[in-house]
C-alpha cells in the first residue's frame, strides 16, 4: 500500500506522542488524536474507523485489555495496531479476539508503521518468507524414556554452539502435560488454544509473546498444563506456529507427544530429522521398532526416523539388553546412544536448567555433542529415505 492509498482511511490515534510518526507514515489519512488516558473512546466510536493506533507503553495495561475486549465484542470492529514492547499476555490474549490486530515493537520508524498498517488494512495475511531453518523432532517410544531430556540437551547444545549468531527454539508440543518448562525452570507461556480461534493471525509478534528465554540463545515455546489442550488446539494452529517458527528461528527442536494427534504427520513430514528415543527395555525397544515402521509407512517420502538408545549402561554386564541384543529387537541399527547418568539428570531437573549447564562434564552432554555432530554434518543423502 502506498502513501496515497491511505487517503480515504479514518484513523484514531490514542497517545499524542504517537501522532507525528503516524501522520508521517499514513500520509493523507483522516486522523483523530486523543491522549493516552482516553481509552474510553474505543467504546464510544460514533463514526466508522478503519484503524486504531494505540501507544501501549503510555496507557494503563489493565484498562487497555478491558477496552480492547469490549471493542472485540462489537460488530465489525476496526483494525487495531498496538505500538510498544514487552506486552503482557493478557493484552496479547485480548488482541486475539479481534479479527485484525498486530503489535509493532519499539523502536520503529514511520516506514515500519506504514507497512504494519498496510498489512492490516489489506485484509491479507502476510506470507511467510522462506527461511533455511532446520527442524528436528524428538519422540519417545514409551513414556518416561527420556525424550524430553534429550530434546532439551539438543536445543541447549545448538544454542551454545551458535554463539547468538543463530536463533534456537525448543517447541514442546506435549500440550496437555509437557515437562520442558519444568526441566528448564522456565514459564510455559504458549497460549496456543487461544490462538486456535484465528490461527492465520499467528505471526512473529505472537510467537515472540509466546516464547520465553530459557537460557542464552535458547527460546522455549511451551503451553501451560491443561488436560483438555489437545481438544482445544487445532491442527491449523500447530502447523501455522511451526511455519512461523521456521521463519524466525534457524534451529527448531520439537518435543513431540508419542500419541497420534491430527497434526502429528504434518509435523513429522516437515521435519529434517526424526529421532525416536528408546530406553533399553524390551517393551520400549519393541515400541520404538513399531513407531519407526509406522512413520515410514505413513510418510513414505519423508526422512527415515533415527532410533536413539537412551540410558546406556557403562558397565559390561547387567540386566539391560546389550547393544547387539537391542538392535536385534529393533531389527535395525541404532543411530545413536546416550550414556546413563541419573545423578546429573536428576540434579539438573531439580535445579531447573539443562544438564549441559549444571553438569557440563556429564557423559550425557558428551554423547549429545556426538549426536549433534553427526546430525549437523550428515550428507544430504542421509536425509533421504534409507532403503
Amino acid at each position: 500500500m502506498t502513501v496515497t492509498s491511505f487517503a480515504e482511511r479514518h484513523v484514531l490515534v490514542i497517545g499524542e506522542r504517537l501522532a507525528p510518526v503516524a501522520q508521517e507514515a499514513l500520509g493523507q489519512a483522516r486522523f483523530e488524536v486523543a491522549g493516552a488516558d482516553r481509552l474510553e473512546l474505543l467504546n464510544q466510536l460514533t463514526t466508522p474507523m478503519d484503524l486504531v493506533l494505540v501507544d501501549a507503553e503510555s496507557t494503563d495495561a489493565a484498562a487497555l485489555v478491558a477496552a480492547i475486549t469490549a471493542l472485540a465484542g462489537k460488530p465489525n470492529p476496526p483494525a487495531v495496531l498496538l505500538a510498544g514492547d514487552h506486552m503482557p499476555m493478557s493484552l496479547v490474549r485480548a488482541l486475539m479476539k479481534l479479527p485484525r490486530s498486530d503489535v509493532l515493537e519499539a523502536p520503529f520508524t514511520s516506514v515500519d508503521l506504514s507497512r504494519a498498517a498496510s498489512a492490516l488494512l489489506s485484509d491479507a495475511i502476510a506470507p511467510v518468507t522462506p527461511h533455511n531453518a532446520r527442524c528436528w523432532t524428538v519422540m519417545g517410544s514409551v513414556g518416561g524414556c527420556g525424550a524430553t531430556t534429550i530434546a532439551v540437551e539438543l536445543a541447549t547444545t545448538l544454542a551454545n554452539r551458535s554463539h547468538a549468531e543463530r536463533r534456537v527454539a525448543l517447541v514442546d508440543l506435549n500440550l496437555a502435560d509437557g515437562a520442558a518448562a519444568a526441566y528448564l525452570g522456565a514459564t510455559a507461556n504458549m497460549l496456543l488454544s487461544d490462538a486456535s480461534s484465528a490461527p492465520e493471525r499467528i505471526d512473529a509478534s505472537i510467537l515472540d509473546a509466546f516464547s520465553m528465554r530459557a537460557s542464552a540463545g535458547l527460546d522455549l515455546l511451551a503451553s501451560p498444563r491443561d488436560a483438555h489442550a489437545f481438544q482445544k488446539v487445532s491442527q491449523t494452529a500447530v502447523c501455522r506456529l511451526l511455519e512461523v517458527a521456521c521463519q524466525v528461528y534457524d534451529w527448531i527442536i520439537v518435543d513431540m507427544p508419542r500419541h497420534l494427534q491430527p497434526w502429528t504427520l504434518d509435523v513429522l513430514a516437515g521435519s529434517d530429522e526424526i529421532l525416536v528415543v528408546s530406553e533399553l527395555t524390551v517393551p520400549a525397544l519393541l515400541s520404538a521398532r513399531s513407531l519407526a515402521a509406522e512413520i515410514e509407512a505413513e510418510i513414505p517420502d519423508g526422512v527415515a526416523p533415527r532410533i536413539i538408545l537412551n540410558r546406556l549402561a557403562s558397565r559390561m554386564f547387567g540386566p539391560a539388553p546389550s547393544l547387539a541384543e537391542a538392535e536385534k529387537a529393533l531389527q535395525r541399527k541404532a543411530d545413536g546412544g546416550i550414556t546413563s547418568d541419573w545423578e546429573a539428570a536428576a540434579i539438573s531437573a531439580n535445579l531447573g536448567g539443562s544438564i549441559t549447564h549444571h553438569r557440563p562434564r556429564s557423559k550425557i552432554v558428551r554423547d549429545i555433542g556426538v549426536l549433534v555432530d553427526r546430525l549437523t554434518t550428515a550428507p544430504a543423502t542421509e536425509l533421504a529415505r534409507r532403503a
